[in-house]
């Protein structure tokens, strides 16, 4: 098993290189006070799902659908994309920082919103909400100023997709974070196969297929996370940022280093049992992953075994499968070559041509909460082969793809 130490010194290391990276590409940054926009909401319209803070050099951007844990939709995506667009062009702007109102950070996309959207035939339209999420998510990840997400509750899904890309990410004692697409029929998206194939060892597989959480020890000791604090000094991390004047990263983390704390994944995380994920997680199939977690349940009455086994079995067959390949083939391609494929799977999955998993997983979860999906197929000896190439094959010409401005701004690499 790879050491918490190994893990953590290896994170110093791409967070440096990634620092040094946006001192190179940057732009120099002109010192100066916007006295007469600090400490003001800068809001549009008082209903809107993202609120504004004008600080001495940065801007932060609340996420602001409590009742739904900032759940995104489209007019919030729309928002935030024309916000961190425009900002990238400010010399009076430094630095961005994201949080969430309430208690979450962002649960992911408002996926009763999307269901409803299917049932009442609009495809395209539940298309478009991916479609921006996937957009920003590249945005974030090629984006010429730092920027820093405080992930201080609830991580989900398309909440992860618009902080993991991004230069600094804060866990604290209330970060939850998850990838739980294959319980509600889906898959892991949003560059959710670009970040867990990069995981320490077979890690992204087990959390891309089980869904499991991570708690904000976990994700800084896996790499998710670039800082870890407690939530207790959220707010003098706010203050902190709101004052700094810079568009120097290397500032940004020496600021936020100050209120860093240190701590271990409990025994009971799956950071202490990355032999055994590693063991099972590592075969070329789902049912060989199944097949090693019974084998090891048996000799050794593992109650972490036959959890992980409960989770797997509960799960959509047709996603498991799907997402077990989409993380494979997310090692070995670049975070836009992810969101891409990743939208071609979204976009037939919605289309419900293949299966209707996604609808009823949604409805089992979210609506009717009778959590007792009855998915189709119904187990995996009935996903056929085909099925899951459909998901991998192009979009047909009718249907537009996924258009990422790849030319104009270039990934880190």
């Amino acid at each position: 098993m790879q050491s918490l130490a190994r893990i953590h010194t290896s994170v110093r290391h791409c967070s440096r290189f990634f620092l040094n990276e946006f001192q190179r590409r940057t732009r120099s940054f002109t010192s100066r006070s916007s006295s007469a926009l600090s400490d003001q909401l800068l809001i549009n319209d008082i209903d809107s799902f993202v609120l504004v803070e004008g600080n001495a050099s940065s801007r932060t951007v609340v996420l602001n659908r409590p009742s739904v844990l900032n759940a995104l939709n489209v007019p919030l995506m729309s928002r935030l994309h024309k916000l961190y667009e425009s900002w990238e062009d400010n010399p009076d702007i430094g630095f961005v920082v994201m949080k969430g109102n309430g208690n979450a950070f962002c649960a992911g996309a408002d996926i009763v919103s999307v269901r409803d959207m299917i049932k009442k035939g609009n495809i395209e339209g539940s298309k478009e909400i991916f479609r921006r999420v996937y957009s920003f998510a590249y945005l974030l990840h090629t984006y010429l100023k730092p920027n820093v997400a405080i992930l201080d509750g609830v991580t989900m899904g398309g909440g992860a997709a618009i902080s993991i890309p991004g230069t600094f990410r804060i866990a604290t004692d209330k970060t939850v974070y998850a990838t739980p697409e294959t319980i509600i029929g889906l898959h892991p998206d949003a560059g959710a196969s670009f970040h867990l194939s990069h995981l320490p060892g077979y890690l992204g597989e087990y959390l891309g297929l089980t869904g499991d959480r991570l708690n904000g020890v976990e994700m800084i000791a896996c790499g998710l996370a670039t800082h870890y604090s407690h939530s207790a000094n959220v707010r003098e991390i706010e203050e902190c940022l709101k004052n700094l004047i810079t568009d120097d990263p290397s500032v940004i983390e020496t600021s936020l280093e100050k209120y860093s704390d240190f701590d271990y994944p409990d025994n009971n995380s799956v950071l202490k049992r990355m032999e055994m994920v590693d063991k099972c997680f590592s075969h070329d199939t789902v049912e060989e992953i199944i097949d090693a977690l019974e084998s090891e349940a048996a000799k050794t009455n593992d109650g972490w075994c036959n959890s992980t086994l409960k989770k797997l079995k509960y799960a959509s067959p047709l996603s498991l499968k799907i997402s077990f390949r989409s993380i494979r083939e997310g090692r070995f391609q670049t975070l836009d070559q992810c969101l891409i494929r990743e939208f071609q799977m979204t976009s037939l999955a919605m289309s419900c041509q293949i299966s209707g998993d996604f609808c009823e997983g949604v409805r089992a979860r979210m609506v009717d909460k009778d959590f007792a999906p009855k998915w189709d197929p119904p187990s995996l000896e009935h996903v056929s082969t085909d099925m899951v190439d459909h998901y991998f094959s192009p979009l047909s010409p009718l249907e537009p793809e996924l258009d990422l401005p790849t030319k104009q701004r270039e990934a880190f690499t």
